[in-house]
């Protein structure tokens, strides 16, 4: 679930943006008694995910539109089949459309795409994750999108996990003496989440390993290198593997045993899904 404060936050953000101080057009052209019952439908196959948040639109545009999800977020739908209905003013469901939409087609497509990464690991034990590339202010929605397409996420972001990345090891002397030094701080704070620390190099792969990192973050090898990065490290260290990955990459990435792949693609390139919202009088 989406914690409920930070979905209403969210939400009012973009009715704010969308509806402003009112929907101008459908006060001009619908007469307020006017009632109406809307689907919403896929218009191709697709995994879910969104419904709770286009719920939570149509309720702060008008709490008295009746909503009905018809499956589940991570559920799959085929094109032509119902996702949601909902019924009442037709002002206010024409208000809360293109905002419940936006949210629910770039969720779905969220899911949709994780899915599909996840079936190309064919029963493989390997993590599919996003990676902190998402759109500001809605992280909290695409990291959720990404579970329910059946992936695992990553840090939610730089305040709940320790990664060192390049630039905070060149800063700090080294591989090796970044994760001595986190270890240091760490100790002295009580807090003992694991260390993560990325590397590019054989030699920084075993620099890691000698510092004793919990989890390697192997970025943008060539095939070669991190088939070797692998051997030498596979059951020493949890082993993520990233950066320029493609979705047709993921059979042999999972063949070599690494533990986790880290797509920004998830998130950062998404299509939105299709999914179009039809309406009737009741």
């Amino acid at each position: 679930m989406i914690e409920p404060d930070v979905l209403r936050r969210i939400v009012r953000a973009a009715l704010d943006e969308d509806v402003g101080s009112g929907d101008l057009t459908s006060r001009l052209v619908v007469d307020g008694s006017t009632r109406a019952r809307g689907r919403i439908m896929a218009r191709e196959s697709l995994t879910v995910a969104g419904l709770q948040v286009a719920e939570e639109v149509f309720r702060q545009v008008d709490a008295s539109i009746v909503y009905h999800p018809e499956c589940a977020d991570g559920a799959a739908r085929s094109a032509g089949e119902c996702c949601a209905m909902v019924e009442g003013v037709a002002r206010s469901i024409l208000a809360a459309e293109r905002t419940a939409l936006n949210f629910l087609q770039r969720m779905s497509g969220i899911a949709t795409a994780t899915r599909r990464a996840v079936s190309h690991l064919d029963g493989a034990r390997v993590q599919i994750s996003e990676t902190r590339k998402t759109a500001p202010g809605l992280r909290v929605l695409d990291k959720y999108a990404v579970r329910m397409g059946g992936g695992v996420n990553h840090r939610l972001g730089l305040f709940d996990a320790v990664l060192i990345k390049d630039n905070h090891w060149r800063l700090a002397g080294g591989v090796g003496e970044a994760i001595r030094r986190a270890r240091r701080e760490m100790a002295r704070e009580g807090r003992q989440e694991p260390i993560e620390v990325e590397v590019g190099t054989i030699e920084e792969v075993e620099e890691a390993l000698r510092a004793g990192a919990d989890t390697i973050l192997l970025d943008n090898m060539d095939h070669t290198v991190l088939g070797r990065a692998v051997a030498a490290a596979r059951g020493r260290a949890f082993l993520e593997v990233s950066g320029g990955v493609r979705e047709e990459d993921i059979p042999r990435l999972a063949a070599l045993g690494v533990d986790r792949i880290s797509l920004g693609a998830l998130t950062h390139s998404v299509r939105a899904a299709d999914l179009a919202l039809e309406m009737a009088p009741p």
